[in-house]
């Protein structure tokens, strides 16, 4: 039977946002971010903008794949993504636009911006996160892992384990280490880091950090939230792993440590690129970097804003590199094909 027309509106009523009309603007949004915290950002949007938000949650790799899918006919406007090698695969791949925005070039760092050929740059990053070693205090001299260029050093021969050498996370790192010590020397420390290894590369970024305090290895990459997540929990297990453990942010005496980025960009085919860019103009707002950022416990991509999750704090400051994140992007192929040759799975 038919809802009368009084409750038929008033079931519409009550599926849109509270105090927008049914027929408010509505921005598409990508995500591969899947945080609690963020549903604050898309709400404040809303409230201040009275553009509607629709959200489709997937990893990069999904998001890109359904970007490729839909072609001219997406409905994407927005896109998030979670590591700096992917929004440089998707800026390739031609899958944004240019945005043009005298706000966000003030308020993103020059390298923290896709490629810019006047029309605008075609991403950019809102949150960084580094890209730190982890040792076992109890094993290993902090002299020992101060450096990325260390953890290839016969010191640490048998002390090291990481996930696949092939991951976007490690791939974002040895770009940069390439970019910094050259093709050939690059190589070499791949090689180094495979001699050094306690067991074959597998699991995430926690299971390295648990391994080292189970004994399992003595030393691990792993990335900054991965290990703050741990800070915070109130479970006892994972405060014995972070007791047992200490953290190096590496190579303070030279280029900084690497950071990967959390990044967004309007889609190519976007139908409403107004809207797009006021939304990544809004994720550079202070209030609005704040929780972006420590809805996965990182660094907000603006400058002088100090992040009040505890974890972070208790990190500390620290010297991050400065190379573009495109330049890393860029030598993702070569990486890859160093990685076969040394045979780091």
């Amino acid at each position: 039977m038919p809802l009368p027309k009084t409750l038929f509106a008033l079931a519409l009523a009550a599926l849109a946002p509270l105090g927008l009309a049914q027929n408010a603007p509505v921005l598409n949004i990508y995500s591969a971010r899947h945080y609690q915290t963020d549903e604050a950002l898309y709400s404040n949007f809303t409230k201040a903008t009275g553009v509607r938000i629709q959200r489709v949650d997937a990893d990069d790799a999904g998001i890109l794949a359904r970007l490729r899918a839909e072609g001219s006919a997406s409905p994407a406007d927005v896109i998030l993504l979670v590591d700096a090698a992917r929004l440089w695969r998707a800026e390739v791949d031609g899958l944004f636009q240019p945005v043009k925005s005298p706000v966000l070039d003030k308020r993103i760092p020059a390298q923290l911006r896709g490629k810019d050929e006047g029309a605008g740059a075609q991403w950019f990053g809102f949150s960084t996160r580094a890209r730190v070693v982890v040792y076992d205090k109890t094993k290993v001299q902090t002299a020992d892992v101060e450096t990325y260029e260390k953890l290839a050093d016969p010191v640490n021969k048998g002390r090291l384990c990481t996930r696949s050498g092939s991951h976007p996370y490690n791939l974002s790192l040895f770009g940069a280490v390439v970019e910094h010590l050259g093709p050939a020397p690059a190589e070499a420390w791949l090689k180094g880091l495979v001699d050094n290894m306690a067991r074959p590369p597998k699991g995430g970024d926690t299971d390295q950090i648990k391994a080292v305090a189970a004994g399992e290895c003595a030393v691990a990459l792993t990335n900054s939230y991965y290990l703050a997540r741990l800070m915070r929990s109130d479970a006892p297990a994972d405060r014995q792993v972070v007791e047992r453990i200490g953290v190096v942010f590496p190579n303070q005496k030279t280029w900084g440590t690497h950071v990967n980025i959390a990044g967004g960009a309007v889609a190519r085919h976007s139908k409403n690129v107004q809207a797009a860019r006021q939304f990544l103009e809004y994720l550079s707002s202070d209030d609005a970097q704040i929780y972006f950022a420590n809805g996965n416990n990182e660094w907000p991509a603006v400058a002088g804003l100090k992040p009040t999750n505890p974890a972070l704090q208790r990190m500390g400051d620290f010297k991050a590199e400065t190379i573009p994140v495109s330049v890393i992007g860029m030598n993702q192929v070569k990486v890859q094909q160093m990685l076969d040759r040394v045979g780091y799975r």
